[in-house]
Formats: structure tokens, C-alpha cells, sequence
């Protein structure tokens, strides 16, 4: 379409101009959602000693080679090795070893018999003698129950990586290396701006020709889920006295980013462009996508400005498409990564030859993952993103696409696949 600038051309302008923000270091608890900064090398192995996988009997695995549970092999056990312990003799020819779960291998020892392959009725937490003897009833293999000295982690592995969004896995694995305190890049702090006079916080009543400002709501959470920190400000309503009083609020606030919504646009009482051109500079581009043409991106006294739609879907798809990739970068975060799926449209389209992203459920029909729309793909409908399973990705030009044809799908939710 004449006059509108693509989707990748317009992504790639407003990467050029994020920075990375600076690292600070953090408690591992932390850690959680955070973004490493460094590689993580394991300065010990994981785990520091060779342990039992098992409650059991260490034994020399050669000592019970023949044992069966009609023909018995009898050890000596010599020693009681709890977990936090560590052992005060090694094993001889002929003896074994009592010994919790965790706890260290004994000298001598090169495997373990689970206690239920035994003749003894210990409980694992009790305080039951060690006895004179005890029968083992089935042969174990050497290193069988035993897990060795880095078996998880080698000293001098990369545990993590630079870049890695950290999970509770990865924190556990920083909380086995020791790792108390991380280096991280530091969340953006992104100003969140809603305008227009028609808007009603949700605990306000509704005045005639109102509705609840759901944007603001809506725009934090997305800031959150990309790893930002929301700053929520009052609606700023339809006059440029108001617009200019809120972005001067929001500059005080010290943010990364600042992002609006609605008032970008070409109407009469559209001010947002012209406050923003005051305090800082706007490029206000017309993008060839659907939902959300109209985008503005440039700075408001140096900070970063988003001014998205005001219509609730093209507020959020235009926020997936431009401002997640931003903050992610941003953040340390890999800015392209998006999970992606390939669906079979179920259903004919009629297009109007922007880049669209329709709301679609997934399904599966044999090995074919299926794309079915939501029904109405208004921009103001919430519900068709509440029930969409993803984005599925039309490319620029296309008037119509047909039942069959295969596109791309962002996926919005997890899938699970039989």
C-alpha cells in the first residue's frame, strides 16, 4: 500500500535506537524472570562429592556379583553414613556401608543396594542399630545408584548463559554453584500513559458516552510480562494543556521508555503528536498492518516514546510487534524471540493487503495444527484476544487467503500437542 512503511522496516528503526541498559547485581531470590548479564562458569562440580542416589548400602559391586533372591549375599556393614556426614573409613573385601540418600561414598565403595533390596527393616529416618550382617538380594552394576562427582556439573562448565531469562530451574542451579549474588541487566522502567476524555478508571462509575480505561491495565501487564517495570500514570485528557502536564509527570518519574495510547492519530481532538513534537521529537509513521496502522515513535526530552492506538487490540498487537521487541533488548533479552508455530488456515479471508495478524484458537486434526479465527476481528473486541491461541501472520499483499493455505502463528498461550 502507497505511503505506509513495513512492519520489518519500521522494527529494525526502532531497534537502532534502544540501548541496553546498565547491569546491576541482585540476591538470587531474587533472580526470578531476571535477564543474566554474564555467563555463569561453574567454579566447583555439581555435585561436590561422589553421593548416594538411593537409601541403601554402599558395597563394593564385585562383593555381591552373584546375589539372587533365592541365594542371598551377606555383608559386615562397618559404618552409618547420614546425610551430612562424612564417612571415617573405607570399605573392605566382604563389607558394606549403611547409608542415606545425599550422603558420601565411602572409599571402597563404587555402588549402592537400595535398603528394600536388603534384609534390613531400617527406616531411613529411625534409629535402628546397624546389624551384625545383611543379606543382599540382587546384584548391582558398579556406579549403579551412585551419582559421581560432577554429574550434573563439571567445574569450569558454562552453567547459564549471557542472555538467558532466568527460570526457577536456573535459579536452583545458581543456588548449587553458591552463586548468592548475580549480575543482571536492569528492568526498563517503562511510563504508561492512557488520553482521551471518553476514559473512566475501573472504580469510577461511568459517565454517559464513557468506558473503563482497561489500556492502562492492559499495558502494564505486557510490561511485565517482557521483564519492565510499569509506571501507570492518570489519564491525561483531550487537551494539550493535560497531555503536556502528564508527559512532564511521567519525565519525572525517570523512565526507559514511555508509552501511550490513542491519540496518535488524524482527528481533531488527537493531541498526544502535538505535545510530544513540543517536548521532544515524533516520527509518526503509517504502518502497513493490520490491526494498528497508526504508530508514533520517537522521544519525549530524550526518553523513548511509543504512541500506540487507542483501540484495544491494535493497542496490544502493535505493542507485541514494536514496544516487546524494545524492552527485551532493552533488558539484555533476545528482541527476536518469539514462539512461533506453522497452522493450516481453516477458513477463506477476505485481506486488504496489509501485514495481518488475525486472532486464531489452534487445534489439532491428525498430525495438522489448525487455525480458526475468533469470529469478529474488530480492534476493539478484548474478548478475541481472550480466546485466541495465537496471532497468525499474513504477509503484506495479500487480498485473500484460502482454507489450506499455511501461515506463521505467534503463539499467545502454551499448546499442547498429543
Amino acid at each position: 500500500m502507497g505511503g505506509l512503511l513495513s512492519v520489518d522496516d519500521v522494527l529494525s528503526r526502532i531497534l537502532e535506537r534502544v540501548r541496553v541498559l546498565p547491569v546491576e547485581e541482585i540476591h538470587v531470590a531474587q533472580a526470578l524472570d531476571r535477564v543474566l548479564a554474564e555467563d555463569i562458569v561453574a567454579a566447583a562440580p555439581v555435585p561436590p562429592f561422589t553421593n548416594s542416589a538411593m537409601d541403601g548400602y554402599a558395597v563394593r559391586a564385585a562383593d555381591v556379583s552373584g546375589a539372587a533372591p533365592d541365594a542371598p549375599v551377606f555383608l559386615t556393614p562397618v559404618l552409618d553414613i547420614p546425610a551430612g556426614t562424612t564417612p571415617s573409613r573405607a570399605l573392605g573385601p566382604g563389607q558394606a556401608a549403611r547409608i542415606m540418600t545425599g550422603a558420601p561414598l565411602p572409599p571402597g565403595a563404587d555402588a549402592v543396594v537400595p535398603v528394600e533390596q536388603t534384609d534390613d527393616r531400617w527406616q531411613p529416618n529411625g534409629e535402628a542399630a546397624l546389624p551384625d550382617r545383611v543379606a543382599v538380594h540382587r546384584a548391582v552394576a558398579m556406579g549403579e545408584n551412585v551419582r559421581a562427582t560432577g554429574e550434573d556439573i563439571r567445574a569450569g562448565q558454562v552453567a547459564l548463559r549471557r542472555g538467558a531469562v532466568l527460570r526457577p530451574q536456573d535459579i536452583g542451579v545458581l543456588v548449587s554453584l553458591g552463586q548468592a549474588r548475580i549480575p543482571v541487566f536492569r528492568q526498563p522502567r517503562v511510563a504508561i500513559l492512557s488520553t482521551g476524555d471518553e476514559l473512566a478508571d475501573v472504580d469510577q462509575p461511568l459517565a454517559p458516552g464513557q468506558i473503563h480505561n482497561s489500556n492502562s491495565y492492559v499495558l502494564a501487564g505486557l510490561v511485565q510480562q517482557c521483564g519492565g517495570v510499569p509506571i501507570r500514570l492518570p489519564v491525561a485528557r483531550d487537551t494539550l494543556d493535560k497531555v503536556r502536564r502528564r508527559l512532564r509527570e511521567a519525565l519525572a518519574h525517570a523512565p526507559d521508555f514511555i508509552v501511550s495510547s490513542a491519540g496518535v492519530s488524524v482527528g481533531t481532538h488527537d493531541v498526544v503528536r502535538t505535545v510530544v513534537d513540543e517536548l521532544g521529537h515524533v516520527d509518526i509513521w503509517r504502518v502497513n498492518v493490520k490491526p494498528g496502522k497508526p504508530l508514533a515513535f520517537g522521544d519525549v526530552g530524550g526518553v523513548p516514546f511509543f504512541g500506540l492506538p487507542g483501540n484495544p487490540v491494535s493497542a496490544m498487537v502493535t505493542f507485541d510487534i514494536f514496544v516487546r521487541p524494545a524492552l527485551r533488548k532493552a533488558g539484555g533479552a533476545d528482541p527476536h524471540a518469539v514462539p512461533l508455530v506453522t497452522a493450516v488456515l481453516d477458513e477463506d479471508v477476505t485481506l486488504d493487503g496489509r501485514r495481518t495478524y488475525l486472532r486464531v484458537t489452534l487445534s489439532e486434526r491428525g498430525s495438522t495444527l489448525v487455525a480458526r479465527t475468533t469470529g469478529t476481528q474488530s480492534s476493539g473486541a478484548l474478548m478475541s484476544l481472550v480466546l485466541a491461541d495465537g496471532l497468525l501472520i499474513i504477509p503484506e499483499g495479500r487480498t485473500a487467503a484460502r482454507a489450506g493455505d499455511q501461515f506463521p502463528v505467534r503463539l499467545l498461550r502454551q499448546v499442547t500437542r498429543s
